[in-house]
């Protein structure tokens, strides 16, 4: 099983090398048909934003492998040693996920700090050049790592989506009026994924010949090219004058320094909003139980053989990347449009679900790695672009106090939640001898996602019943 498991994903990456350029002809009509929708002047500055969307989704994908299978390949033969308490790799890299929380915390303050005085490209400019000096950096000690030089880059790794991410769309919103970005967010968010698929393609086909220094100058390279990106992008923006000074101040209540509180309260008053939060809480719970399910089974199969751990990562996260393209191509906008979104947001958690069922009835490597697409390949497709959609029909407050209380603390929350229950139940079950332990992880997830599914139920309902209430106002 271990063998049909690893030869599945080498076998897709051998379709995938033998297809690219097919592959790339498609993503490129695509967007050549999306971009012919758009006025002239909003053309190049979509152009512009889905590169720079792309190269930074492009660059965490390559590090995420990297920065995984380091940790993991560092741990998976003597495990982790906390006081009294021993972990496996998995276990530590659980205790990895907390530190990240903290770091993100940080991060946030100084993100706030910042944009309070450096806009657009400018904040670019710097965190960019942060993760420039970062790479050249672990570049020089990436082959032979201790403790300090695992946890740092598994730590700045993750830093990357955090702050990168941030940047994009402070960026993006600041860029744009309201009535444009509902035309240039779909064609933007196409290069996110395409890039997931693209970054995680380009190491799963070129693990065998490339070391983890190699793929830190590559990065090298790309972070570069967003910092010229993002100059032509702010340039482009400065001329045609595409916002207007209303959109320069909507985003002060972020701001606020009691702005979480107020989120809160406003969270409170609305069972819409707690249906949000639902949804978006018991995901990041069942995500982080999957991802340690997915960690574990890995670790488990193919033990510390670092070659092996690399090859079979960057061949599962590209599979994971194509999936969650494919399913933005053809699906998002079609399920969206035709059924609503309701049923767009309950793709993720039915996919959850047989995921969990799958691994419950047969922990081996080929449904334990297929943990990673369940999760991802619809979450950062159809799942992510309905989410967002949710508050269309909500008020310009709860647009912004609300929806920051939620992105930040309770995504944190519900993930430090998870984390306590994978190391409580790894702890307490699992046999060094098999997965019995980590399976029965599913049946938390079981439950959860069958509250979820209620949720999303629920918040579809009133977003048809708001959705309907709007268009009788607008006439």
């Amino acid at each position: 099983m271990e063998l049909l498991g690893f030869r599945f994903f080498v076998a897709f990456m051998h379709y995938v090398a033998v297809l690219k350029w097919p592959l790339v002809a498609i993503l490129v009509v695509s967007v050549a048909y999306q971009l012919k929708k758009f006025c002239p002047k909003e053309r190049l500055q979509a152009l512009l934003m889905f590169l720079y969307f792309f190269l930074i989704i492009t660059s965490f994908w390559i590090l995420k492998p990297v920065k995984k299978t380091l940790f993991i390949a560092y741990y998976a033969q003597g495990g982790f040693s906390l006081g009294d308490w021993h972990l496996d790799a998995a276990g530590a890299e659980q205790i990895a996920k907390i530190l990240n929380m903290i770091v993100a915390f940080l991060a946030a303050s100084i993100f706030t700090l910042l944009a309070r005085s450096l806009r657009r490209q400018q904040l670019t400019y710097v965190f960019t050049s942060f993760f420039a000096a970062a790479y050249v950096l672990y570049s020089f000690v990436i082959s032979s790592p201790g403790d300090l030089t695992v946890w740092s880059f598994y730590l700045v790794g993750d830093l990357f989506s955090t702050l990168m991410v941030a940047t994009f769309f402070a960026f993006l919103n600041d860029s744009v009026s309201p009535e444009s970005a509902k035309r240039l967010y779909g064609l933007i968010g196409l290069g996110g994924v395409a890039g997931g698929g693209v970054g995680s393609s380009v190491v799963g086909i070129y693990v065998e010949d490339s070391s983890p220094t190699v793929w830190l100058w590559v990065c090298l390279v790309l972070a570069v090219a967003i910092g010229l990106i993002a100059m032509a992008a702010g340039r482009l923006v400065q001329q045609k004058s595409l916002f207007n000074d209303k959109l320069k101040n909507v985003g002060e209540p972020k701001l606020n320094r009691n702005a979480s509180l107020e989120g809160l309260q406003l969270v409170l008053r609305s069972q819409y909003l707690l249906s949000i939060v639902a949804i978006v809480g018991l995901y990041e719970m069942v995500s982080t139980i999957m991802d340690f399910q997915f960690t574990s089974t890995v670790t488990y199969y193919l033990g510390s053989d670092k070659d092996k751990l690399v090859a079979h990562l960057s061949r599962v996260f590209p599979f994971t990347n194509i999936i969650a393209m494919g399913v933005q191509l053809f699906l998002t906008s079609f399920i969206m449009t035709r059924f609503g979104i309701g049923t767009a947001l309950l793709f993720l958690p039915i996919a959850s679900l047989l995921g969990s069922l799958g691994f419950m009835a047969a922990p081996v490597l080929l449904i334990g790695s297929l943990l990673n697409t369940a999760d991802n390949g619809f979450s950062y497709s159809i799942n992510q672009s309905a989410k967002e959609i949710l508050y269309v029909p909500t008020t310009k407050e709860e647009k912004y106090k609300a929806k920051a209380f939620i992105d930040i603390f309770v995504q944190r929350f519900a993930k430090a939640l998870a984390v306590g229950l994978n190391l409580t139940i790894s702890t307490a079950f699992v046999s060094s001898q098999n997965l019995s332990g980590i399976r029965w992880l599913s049946v938390v997830t079981g439950i959860i996602l069958v509250i979820w599914i209620l949720a999303v139920r629920y918040a579809g309902c009133v977003f048809r019943t708001m959705e309907k209430e709007r268009m009788v106002e607008q006439g």
